[in-house]
């Protein structure tokens, strides 16, 4: 139940991205600007979302996911109406820029998934929540081909708004709190007032909030998952190919106009050529039930080897991450038009939603099983990189497949992307064989790594409640259980319980 209100909270955040731009037409029409000028709140949108993940995330990590994630949802529907109700085109601009970055991402939503999940048990939880998350990007356009047919372009706005408004009260009445230390803090409030343990505090109740939360911590926590961004190689790599490969579908959004008008696509019939890229999607959610079955399997004959536990988990993405650019040349050289029939471009679009899909699966849940509590700074970054990318190539997308090349644009241009993807995908296979390298040049990752206990008894491999010291982390820490430089000794139940008063 949780996964899947999940599922609809995460489709309608990116179902927000796409939606806006098949308004265009009109609102090019009622503020008399250029449908290319018209593009920038497509564009804004997505840019400040990308800043949006990297803000919300930390935060939800140190106050818990239920209230930032109802917080979020509340000012993203909010920021609906200053748009559809616009004066003007400026006013549509804040209101779009405020709801970008007021939307979270799935570095929250993800983030809850690691909260509810080991690591060892995660990857099916992901593999659901990831395909609302790219499908959501692309049931806008099928959507919006009808709104644009039939119904002024204020209903892209009004549809977002009841769809937002629908999770965020199904979320509030269904979703319980996941983060640990939230549900660490109440357990011990209700141990003191029971009189069961009058002297267990949570990680959260040793220090007041303002002795916790400096200005100088309030600031580390926010830059945390952008420092993140920038150190980790691991987080930097991962995230720059998901975000172009996830880029290329909002490139496309822009793009299906230009090459399916050749065949005289009507606006409903270019919305439903982005259901070829909904199959590969599905093929891709298949295609990832026998190899995460493979890949524990091999984790649980490996359980020495580090390869096993992080790495095998890109395993599948070797064998599907080529579709990328497969799927782009194939689309490139199919998209001039007839005689050439419309058939070869939609099948293009498929492969290319196996590899998007696999590319955002297989990095997702890698990072979640390195990064472990710190899963929502880490995949904040991935989050920020696919949204930053998304609306910078949405307001070039039409000029790039316009006037790229003395003849044959469509063609040309997308054999770019073709062969930027050739690169990228090469960065999968480096991550997969030199991973183990990578990670200990990670202070984060070691220190999760450190932090995990041998299997036991038959157990299965279980976080401990904190963390050894972390170079990157301040004196304070920000994990899962508060684990400070002092040192926050843990009871069996994961809480402080020292007697007398004197808490460490």
């Amino acid at each position: 139940m949780i996964l899947t209100v999940i599922f609809l909270v995460q489709t309608s955040m990116n179902f927000n991205t796409s939606l806006y731009s098949n308004g265009l037409g009109g609102i090019s029409r009622q503020f008399n600007v250029s449908e290319q000028a018209a593009r920038a709140g497509a564009a804004i949108f997505l840019v400040t979302y990308a800043f949006g993940c990297e803000l919300w995330a930390p935060w939800s990590e140190e106050f818990g996911r239920k209230p930032v994630l109802q917080l979020f949802l509340g000012l993203v529907n909010i920021w609906c109406l200053p748009v559809a109700l616009a004066p003007n085109f400026a006013s549509l601009l804040v209101g779009r820029a405020l709801g970008g970055l007021s939307s979270a991402g799935g570095s929250v939503t993800l983030g809850m998934t690691a909260d509810i999940f080991e690591p060892d048990e995660q990857q099916y939880a992901v593999a659901y929540v990831v395909f609302s998350s790219v499908g959501g990007s692309i049931l806008g356009p099928i959507i919006g081909g009808f709104v644009a047919a039939y119904l002024d372009w204020t209903w892209t706005i009004w549809i977002q708004l009841i769809f937002g408004g629908f999770c965020q009260i199904l979320h509030f009445l269904l979703v319980p709190e996941t983060r640990t230390t939230i549900l660490l803090d109440r357990i011990a409030k209700k141990r003191r007032e029971s009189g069961q343990s009058p002297n267990v505090y949570g990680p959260n109740e040793l220090e007041p909030f303002f002795r916790r939360f400096t200005f100088k911590e309030l600031i580390w926590i926010w830059v945390r998952p952008f420092r993140m961004f920038v150190t980790e190689p691991i987080v930097l790599t991962l995230s720059l190919l998901s975000g172009f490969s996830d880029a290329l579908i909002f490139m496309q959004i822009q793009s299906f106009a230009l090459v399916y008008r050749q065949w005289g696509f009507s606006a409903v019939d270019i919305g439903l050529a982005f259901i070829p890229i909904g199959l590969g999607y599905i093929i891709a959610w298949l295609s990832f039930i026998p190899a995460i079955r493979r890949n524990k399997k091999e984790r649980q004959l490996k359980l020495g080897s580090e390869h096993a536990q992080y790495e095998s988990r890109l395993w599948w993405l070797l064998y599907t991450a080529p579709c990328l650019p497969i799927g782009l040349i194939i689309f490139a050289w199919t998209s001039g038009g007839p005689p050439v029939h419309w058939v070869g471009t939609m099948v293009g679009s498929a492969i290319i939603g196996i590899a998007n899909y696999s590319i955002y699966m297989a990095t997702i849940d890698y990072m979640i099983c390195a990064y472990g509590p710190y899963a929502s700074s880490a995949t904040g970054g991935n989050g920020w990189s696919q949204d930053f990318l998304a609306g910078v190539l949405t307001v070039s997308a039409t000029p790039f497949y316009t006037n790229i090349g003395v003849a044959r644009h469509l063609e040309i241009a997308s054999t770019i992307l073709f062969c930027i993807s050739l690169i990228l995908v090469c960065a999968v296979y480096a991550v997969y064989y030199y991973g183990p390298a990578l990670r200990k040049r990670s202070p984060f990752a070691e220190s999760l790594a450190s932090a995990v206990t041998s299997e036991v008894g038959g157990q299965p491999r279980r976080r401990l409640s904190r963390l050894s010291n972390i170079e990157h982390v301040p004196a304070r820490g920000h994990g899962p259980i508060r684990g400070r430089n002092h040192g926050f000794s843990m009871g069996q139940d994961g809480m402080s319980a020292h007697p007398g008063h004197q808490v460490r």
